[in-house]
């Protein structure tokens, strides 16, 4: 591959990664997706309709990984969430400020941009905020903080910490069988429980839950099958074209969020390149502004009065190092990285969980 062909790779995989992120930011605008809405609905009005549309997508994005991972299209040890770390404590820190932060700034990363999409300025405030909350804390002065305190707290193990590796040492099988039948195991138990639920059977639930799956695995197609080089004529060595991190990625709205602001700020610096993390954080918005505008739900909207303009900005600070944190958020450990089957992402999105539920309970005692 000559550096033309590089190039003209790397443009079909930033288009491939924004048309995807559209369809993201489309579907979940249509139908209310939303992590913490589906926890606030089930302490609030015990009503479970979105927690499953969430559970069918992990199922169906845990399906679509290890489904390619089979026959060989992906590789699961190359992904961002592999790693021989199981940094539990970063992701069970970090993952309860980013669930607590949620709950005060309306919303997680990829809420949030779907709201910018349909006209929440303080939405846009918010995504500010937690832009460069994360910034700093992938490099600024909250990054010195965490190197040197939760990150430094972890348990290596020999072979990758995901699920499919340990089982496999258990049974005496190959990571990449262990991996399937965990995933159809798994995924199919939580489409299995979310088809349950009668009142689910809609046309909208079944969207959000079959649509925004197939998103993720597609994305994880895109950056680990298509944008995928054995020579990068540049540096000689295997590379996953337009990433952030040099490895497969998917989904995810913290890290990307102020990568985002980085490219925008410094847009004349010729060495900040668009990533298939920033092309969704674009994506998001413009499919959600789509469907808004053609269906005439668009609406301005601004913050109520100081104290919500105070807990915006709280909890936007709370979610940019909390997500940084705990390698993601919602979409970013909740979908992309627990369909993996990654044990840092299993702790990740139980501190959120538990972060979110803590915020929600906190927002009642104040009400």
């Amino acid at each position: 591959m000559d550096i033309s062909e590089f190039n003209s790779l790397t443009t079909q995989v930033l288009w491939a990664g924004f048309g995807l992120s559209m369809i993201f930011g489309a579907i979940s605008q249509r139908t209310r997706f939303c992590t913490m809405g589906a926890v606030s609905d089930i302490v609030n009005m015990a009503d479970w309709t979105r927690m499953r549309m969430w559970a069918m997508a992990i199922g169906v994005a845990m399906i679509g990984f290890f489904g390619m991972a089979a026959a060989g299209v992906i590789d699961p040890g190359k992904t961002l969430y592999a790693s021989n770390r199981f940094i539990w404590l970063s992701a069970l820190v970090g993952g309860a400020l980013f669930g607590f932060g949620m709950v005060l700034s309306s919303g997680c990363g990829g809420k949030t941009l779907v709201r910018i999409g349909g006209g929440s300025l303080k939405s846009l405030v918010v995504l500010a905020v937690m832009g460069i909350a994360g910034f700093a804390t992938l490099k600024g002065i909250t990054a010195v903080v965490r190197v040197a305190t939760i990150d430094k707290v972890a348990l290596d193990f020999t072979t990758n910490a995901a699920l499919p590796n340990w089982a496999a040492g258990i049974l005496g099988v190959t990571p990449g069988a262990a991996g399937l039948g965990l995933a159809l195991l798994i995924g199919l138990g939580l489409i299995t429980w979310a088809l349950y639920g009668k009142d689910f059977r809609h046309f909208d639930n079944l969207l959000a839950g079959l649509g925004i799956g197939a998103v993720i695995s597609a994305m994880w197609w895109v950056s680990g099958s298509l944008g995928y080089v054995i020579e990068n004529p540049e540096t000689l060595q295997e590379a996953f074209v337009a990433t952030n991190s040099g490895r497969s990625e998917a989904m995810s709205f913290v890290a990307p969020v102020a990568y985002a602001l980085d490219w925008l700020m410094f847009f004349s610096d010729k060495s900040k390149v668009l990533t298939l993390g920033i092309v969704s954080v674009f994506g998001v918005v413009v499919g959600s502004a789509i469907y808004s505008l053609f269906s005439r739900k668009f609406r301005w909207e601004g913050f109520r009065d100081v104290q919500d303009t105070a807990n915006h900005l709280l909890g936007a600070t709370l979610m940019g190092v909390g997500g940084v944190s705990a390698m993601g958020c919602t979409v970013g450990q909740g979908l992309s990285g627990i369909a993996t089957l990654s044990a840092t992402s299993f702790v990740a999105v139980a501190a959120i969980l538990t972060g979110c539920v803590g915020g929600l309970k906190y927002q009642i005692w104040r009400a």
